[in-house]
C-alpha cells in the first residue's frame, strides 16, 4: 500500500490559488510598462508598446499555466518542482 503525501492545509492552497491572478496582471503591466519606456526613449510610440503588451500577455499566461501545470501534478502525487 502507497503512503499518500500529507494534504497541504487550506489556507496555503487558497494561497497558491490566488497568486495565478497576481502573476497575469503584473506581468502584463510590467511588458506594458517596458514597452512604454523604450518607446518614451526611442521615440517610436505605439510599437514598442504594443509589442511589449502582447509579450507581457504571453508570459503571464505562460506562468498561469506553469502554476496550473505544477498544482496538476501536486494533486497526481508526483514531485511537480523537477519538471520544472
Amino acid at each position: 500500500m502507497a503512503e499518500q503525501p500529507p494534504e497541504k492545509p487550506i489556507f496555503r492552497q487558497i494561497f497558491e490559488a490566488s497568486t495565478v491572478g497576481i502573476h497575469l496582471v503584473l506581468c502584463i503591466i510590467a511588458g506594458a510598462l517596458i514597452g512604454y519606456f523604450l518607446d518614451r526613449f526611442f521615440g517610436s510610440f505605439p510599437y514598442l508598446s504594443v509589442i511589449f503588451f502582447i509579450l507581457g500577455i504571453i508570459a503571464g499566461f505562460r506562468e498561469v499555466f506553469r502554476v496550473a501545470r505544477k498544482a496538476d501534478k501536486a494533486a497526481d502525487g508526483t514531485d511537480a518542482s523537477k519538471n520544472l
